[in-house]
């Protein structure tokens, strides 16, 4: 077992975690989620899957530009043309890394590989050699490895480390093993594999049974040392171990896990919002330490415990998330300077343009809303930013509903910087609402989901509203928010649409496990 104490965060939310349905992501968000992570201390970023677009691709290679201190990482299945086109997207990187993988179980190696154990142990050695060649930092990870047998998993894992692999990954990719089975996993792979001590163990876990987290930590009290996770535990299927549970309870139950991260916990709930907001994956409001109700108490007995003292029935604070109570109160008489801080104090910086725009939607909704909360705040400006960049902009929507028919919806777009308007009618005012879009920027794309989130309490409340969109094998997520929720939907449906013409010249990344 490693003495050392330090555990290597390895996040893959903008690799494993896009392949959730409906969860792509564009150049920019890409860019603002690598800016977050590096600022919270994340050891090394999967940015993506070279070969699998030329999106993945760009995206890559522009973290890697931007990135300085965290590791960039990307995928390449265990195939020449896979590893080049990692190495090609690396190139900018500071710190890089490539990650090789293959199937090592024998219901994979036999059903989707059609491969024999052979096969497989020769495409491990060449595939990792010629990485390394390629790149010093080379992870290699075999994929069902909590379903491989034992003596083939060994031979694997010893024969990577002969050809130059740093990091051993053991992915429990379908999420079907226990806690103490994966612990006595990594135990065996420690006292089996000869030259173990020359790699750092790592783990990728999935939730399919609700055990992502607690088999990464019981990995780490194993002998692990590196834990590879996603914000919100974001994923295909069931989602991937939450980076935020794991970061905390090492923090919090220090006296029975001696293990350190670097990250840092304060920017938690940033980096939560910013992936939730990004996604259209809204966070539950039980989920542990980032939901909605993490620190919200109800109960008689628990409030009037915790006027007592905090420690009755919360563990952790809500600032060591990030959660910071406010010294700054929003109104409609703040001016700019008062706004800027209170920007700086969410963590946010925004130049001179974007700061103009998100404080212009900020007066207007001072005069809409009786308190401005922090929350309300962090929506406006993420909504200004994701539409920063928009072809197509809204500009007003008018709509008649009610019991009656008909529904109505007047609508006007800027497209192109020419201002088109329309009138349709639908089945309801979110109906007429999307008709009259179609009608002025005409399209094929399918709705596949409609959501709506209230950022705070109250019937004045911001709605926050999720809006994807499919056109053949391409998926987009709008989002849109204000105090009206079908201005909201608008603006959600036309960043959609701008989205979705940013990437119809891109191929789809195709699925890919670990």
């Amino acid at each position: 077992m490693s003495t050392d104490d330090r555990v290597i965060i390895f996040d893959t939310t903008m690799r494993d975690g896009e392949q959730s349905p409906g969860a792509s992501m564009n150049l920019e968000e890409k860019l603002r989620i690598a800016e977050v992570l590096e600022r919270m201390g994340v050891d090394v970023i999967e940015a993506g899957f070279a070969i699998a677009s030329a999106g993945d691709f760009e995206a890559i290679r522009e973290i890697s530009k931007l990135v300085k201190d965290s590791t960039v990482c990307s995928l390449a299945r265990a195939a020449r043309g896979d590893i080049d086109r990692s190495a090609e997207a690396l190139k900018p990187a500071a710190r890089k890394r490539i990650h090789t993988f293959i199937a090592t179980s024998p219901l994979h190696m036999k059903h989707k590989l059609r491969m024999g154990p052979e096969q497989v142990l020769e495409a491990v050695i060449d595939s990792v050699t010629y990485a390394r060649k390629l790149c010093d930092d080379v992870e290699w990870s075999c994929e069902d490895g909590s379903r491989s047998e034992h003596d083939f998993l060994c031979r694997t894992v010893e024969s990577a480390i002969e050809c130059g692999a740093r990091t051993i990954n053991i992915p429990d990719t379908v999420g079907y093993t226990l806690p103490e089975e994966f612990a006595a996993l990594i135990t065996m792979l420690l006292n089996r594999v000869p030259n173990i001590d020359k790699a750092i163990i790592s783990v990728h876990c999935h939730n399919d049974l609700g055990l992502a987290v607690a088999n990464s930590l019981a990995a780490v009290g194993a002998g692990a040392r590196q834990i590879e996770c996603t914000i919100n535990g974001l994923g295909e299927r069931a989602g991937n171990a939450a980076m935020e549970e794991i970061v905390m309870a090492l923090r919090t139950r220090h006296d029975s896990m001696p293990y350190t991260t670097g990250i840092k916990t304060e920017h938690i709930m940033k980096a939560s919002r910013l992936v939730a907001a990004i996604t259209g994956f809204v966070v539950q409001p039980n989920k542990a330490i980032v939901g909605a109700n993490a620190f919200a108490h109800e109960a008689g007995i628990h409030q009037d415990g915790m006027l007592k003292h905090a420690g009755t029935y919360e563990i952790m604070t809500p600032e060591s998330v990030g959660l910071v109570k406010s010294t700054l109160v929003m109104g409609k008489h703040s001016g700019r300077h008062a706004f800027r801080r209170k920007l700086e104090e969410l963590g946010y910086e925004l130049g001179d343009n974007a700061l103009q725009e998100a404080f212009h939607r900020f007066k207007s909704l001072a005069d809409k809303k009786k308190e401005i909360f922090d929350e309300d705040i962090v929506a406006l400006v993420d909504d200004e930013v994701a539409h920063g960049l928009d072809l197509i902009r809204f500009a007003s929507l008018h709509v008649i509903c009610g019991s009656t028919g008909p529904q109505q919806a007047t609508l006007t777009l800027e497209v192109d910087g020419e201002e088109r308007s329309t009138t349709a009618t639908g089945n309801g005012p979110v109906d007429a609402t999307f008709n009259a879009i179609s009608e002025l920027f005409p399209h094929q794309a399918r709705l596949s989901l409609y959501q709506v989130h209230a950022v705070t309490g109250g019937t004045d409340a911001q709605a926050e509203v999720t809006v994807r969109l499919v056109e053949n094998d391409r998926t987009v997520n709008g989002h849109g928010a204000d105090t009206d929720t079908l201005v909201a939907s608008a603006r959600a449906y036309v960043n959609a649409l701008n989205k979705l013409l940013l990437k119809r010249e891109r191929t789809a990344p195709a699925a890919i496990s670990a």
